[in-house]
């Protein structure tokens, strides 16, 4: 009795939570795809005016719940300074939705090697994000942000540019999707995406949580 109890507890009051880290250049549009993100999925959630992010020095953090499964978003700044930080938090994650501005071609080669296409000569390229071993198997959504402006980059630019990449990638679940934070397009449908990832790879269990 006291098994089928539990279970039944279990079904009814807990979710599967899941980490998912957001990373990507600062003024990439990590903190507004969040903010879309939390009020595409939570119904009484108020989010904050767009107009208004700033950008996130340290960690935003945001749950969103999709069926039986919890996101927990993890928003990591983007600066340079602060990429330094990102490899503290691959153990724990389950999932890494990368955001790409796809308005900014100047700054792309410096994306990628944010992401791990290539490494600068002081800095180890089992830090970065592709490469790492800590992230082994873990999903990745690469985002290309920004579509609605017209002079972006097309989604075959962005997989051009990335393709030297595609060797890191390994036998995991990887996504390029476009993508506007700005006006919501393309936000459910790469959250829904990760979520059937995360929920398939056995290889990281999720963390079980009350839910609240």
């Amino acid at each position: 009795m006291y098994t089928l109890l539990s279970g039944l507890y279990k079904y009814m009051f807990q979710k599967d939570e899941y980490c998912i880290l957001i990373l990507g250049l600062d003024n990439a549009g990590k903190t507004t795809f969040l903010e879309q993100s939390k009020t595409r999925f939570n119904k009484n959630y108020k989010g904050m005016s767009l107009s208004k992010i700033t950008t996130t020095v340290g960690l935003n953090i945001g749950t969103v719940d999709v069926g039986k499964a919890r996101l927990m978003f993890w928003d990591l700044g983007g600066q340079e300074e602060l990429q330094s930080l990102w490899d503290k938090y691959y153990a724990e994650c389950h999932g890494v939705i990368y955001v790409i501005d796809s308005t900014d071609e100047e700054r792309l080669s410096e994306s990628k090697e944010a992401f791990g296409c290539k490494a600068p000569p002081l800095l180890l390229s089992s830090e970065k994000v592709v490469s790492s071993e800590a992230l082994d198997g873990v999903p990745i959504l690469v985002l290309a942000n920004k579509q609605d402006v017209e002079t972006c980059l097309s989604i075959p630019d962005i997989k051009t540019a990335f393709s030297d990449c595609t060797c890191k990638i390994g036998r995991r679940d990887c996504l390029t999707q476009a993508c506007s934070a700005l006006t919501g397009k393309g936000v459910r449908e790469g959250i829904e995406w990760m979520v059937k990832c995360v929920v398939r790879n056995v290889h990281r269990p999720p963390r079980q949580r009350d839910i609240t």
